[in-house]
């Protein structure tokens, strides 16, 4: 019986093709040789530019929320505001954008809570989770062409709860939730509830 090594493999990269290319996303070929076995095999991996969401939070302990119309489920998502980072761009400055542009609201400090592959069984990305303090509605919206968002608060308890009983499907909505949760305890010391 072969007995497994101390760990697995770490497999060498041998090259990249294009396979297709959108506006969005770019779907690789990249072929990799797994040494200990001599195999090569061609993996397909999503090449997109990071991503960013972000958690606002009101100075009453409400969360800004955005629900819009999502193609890949064809369905309505309800999410906290987020989007596509520019190439270079710092994450909480490309956060405090997004949040602006989506729902009109700004706030007094941001930080980042932290970043996450989506999924690195196939993305080459990440997704940058920043949370925003004292958001106030200040701007007016400054969605894309294809943008159109219903945008409201709700207590972050209620969204918590909300997200345990099945109402927010959106991992990456999921995950900034998971990092926010410690932070919310002295938080909500502070926004009084």
């Amino acid at each position: 019986m072969n007995q497994p090594s101390l760990g697995p493999a770490r497999w060498e990269k041998l090259g990249v093709e294009s396979r297709l290319k959108t506006r969005v996303f770019e779907v690789t070929g990249v072929q990799y040789r797994h040494g200990p076995r001599g195999t090569t095999r061609e993996f397909s991996v999503i090449q997109a530019p990071d991503w960013v969401n972000v958690l606002a939070v009101t100075p009453e302990g409400r969360c800004v929320l955005v629900r819009q119309f999502r193609y890949g489920i064809d369905e309505f998502s309800l999410e906290i505001p987020g989007g596509i980072m520019e190439a270079g761009e710092d994450p909480v400055a490309a956060g405090t954008r997004e949040l602006v542009e989506e729902t009109g609201y700004s706030g007094t400090s941001a930080r980042l809570l932290g970043s996450v592959h989506p999924n690195p069984a196939l993305q080459a990305n990440r997704c940058h989770l920043v949370l925003v303090e004292d958001a106030r509605l200040t701007h007016p919206l400054g969605w894309d062409e294809d943008e159109e968002i219903e945008v409201s608060t709700m207590p972050v308890d209620d969204v918590f709860a909300l997200a345990r009983r099945g109402g927010i499907t959106h991992s990456m909505v999921l995950d900034a939730f998971f990092l926010f949760a410690p932070e919310w305890e002295a938080m909500r010391v502070r926004c009084g509830r």
